[in-house]
C-alpha cells in the first residue's frame, strides 16, 4: 500500500457533483468517468493529472449525494489515494468499497501544498512530503481494509471469498 505522486489540492466541502457532475453519470466505466473527474470544480482539471497522483482535500471531502461514481471517477483519473482533513461518511464508505485508499489527517493536511511530491504508506499511516521533508502520521488502513483494497474493492473481495468458501 505504497503510493508516490504529485499532490493536487482542493478545499473544504468538495461534493460528489464537483468530483463528477451528474451530466457525466451515463456510465460506470472508470476510464469514461475519469475523463471528466473534477469537471464540476475546475474544467480541464484532468489535463494536469498523471496516473498515480494524489488528491489532497480539506474538510468533508465527498459530501453531497451517495453516488459511487465519485470514487470511481477519481480512480479513472489515475488517483489511487485521497488524503484529506476529513471525509463525508458515505464517501468514505463508498471509497473503500470501490477500491480507493482514503486517509484522514485532520489539520495536518495544511502541511501539504499543491504540486508537492508525496510518498504514502497507508499500511503504516505515514505520508512523507518529499518536497518539504516533513512526515505526517495518521491512522493506518487496517489489515482487513487493506485486503479489500488489494482485491480492487468490496465486490471483487466478496466474490473471491464466495469462490473459496461457497455458502451452500
Amino acid at each position: 500500500m505504497h503510493y508516490t505522486g504529485t499532490a493536487h489540492t482542493v478545499g473544504d466541502h468538495i461534493d460528489t457533483d464537483a468530483i463528477i457532475p451528474a451530466t457525466f453519470l451515463v456510465s460506470t466505466d472508470p476510464d469514461e468517468l475519469g475523463k471528466n473527474c473534477m469537471e464540476g470544480l475546475e474544467p480541464g482539471w484532468i489535463e494536469r493529472v498523471a496516473k498515480g497522483d494524489i488528491m489532497v482535500a480539506g474538510k468533508n471531502f465527498g459530501c453531497g449525494s451517495s453516488r459511487e461514481h465519485a470514487p470511481i471517477a477519481l480512480m479513472g483519473a489515475g488517483i489511487p489515494v485521497v488524503v484529506a482533513h476529513s471525509f463525508a461518511r458515505i464517501f468514505y464508505r463508498n471509497g473503500f468499497n470501490m477500491g480507493i485508499t482514503l486517509l484522514e489527517v485532520g489539520d495536518e493536511v495544511s502541511r501539504i501544498s499543491d504540486k508537492d511530491t508525496l510518498e504514502v504508506d497507508a499500511a503504516k499511516g505515514e505520508i512523507k512530503n518529499l518536497t518539504t521533508g516533513e512526515t505526517i502520521t495518521c491512522h493506518p488502513v487496517p489489515p482487513f481494509m487493506q485486503e479489500i483494497l488489494a482485491k480492487g474493492g468490496l465486490v471483487p473481495f466478496v466474490r473471491e471469498q464466495l469462490q473459496e468458501k461457497p455458502v451452500c
